[in-house]
């Protein structure tokens, strides 16, 4: 992760990829104080050329990245799924999210989908509920998010807990 802004603390740009709905949250850290910047879900659609559904998954995080400049970015790793054709999409969607973070020269971390429900709600199979509330309370978001949202909220705060744990364990 590169070093904070002055003053702005760290922004941590959380994705939760999909062939058809890609959800995003970005998450600032201040002095310890997690904060809301702003997380929605990018509708990709049935669009029939794959391709081009790459594109605008590429084409929306490059914009993303380009306008919040986040330090860092946040991708849930792929899972295993009893469709392989499915996995495979995923796959491709979450490469299509990287390659727009690697042009812009932001650091990627992948998380299994466990290690983040873990690092938020203390239990690595909680209920995608568990999580979104937890989300919600940490970043003091009242507004009711879809659930790829919060997946990627959950995230960006997942990576910001880490991060916040490996340069705790460097000063001893």
């Amino acid at each position: 992760m590169t070093a904070p802004r002055p003053g702005n603390g760290v922004v941590v740009l959380g994705l939760d990829p999909g062939s058809r709905v890609m959800g995003y949250g970005l998450v600032r850290e201040t002095s310890g104080v997690l904060s809301f910047v702003d997380a929605g879900c990018l509708r990709i659609g049935a669009e029939p050329d794959f391709a081009v559904r790459l594109g605008r998954i590429f084409t929306h995080v490059r914009d993303l990245i380009a306008r919040e400049q986040p330090d860092a970015a946040a991708v849930e790793n792929v899972f295993l799924a009893k469709n392989t054709a499915s996995a495979l999409k995923l796959g491709q969607a979450r490469g299509a999210a990287l390659a727009a973070c690697a042009v812009a020269n932001v650091p990627v971390h992948g998380y299994d989908p466990t290690v983040i429900k873990k690092s938020l709600v203390g239990v690595g199979r909680a209920e995608k509920s568990q999580v979104a509330f937890m989300v919600a309370r940490l970043l003091g978001h009242k507004k009711t998010l879809a659930a790829d949202a919060s997946d990627a909220l959950a995230a960006a705060v997942c990576h910001l807990n880490h991060h916040r744990m490996r340069m705790l364990s460097r000063l001893k």
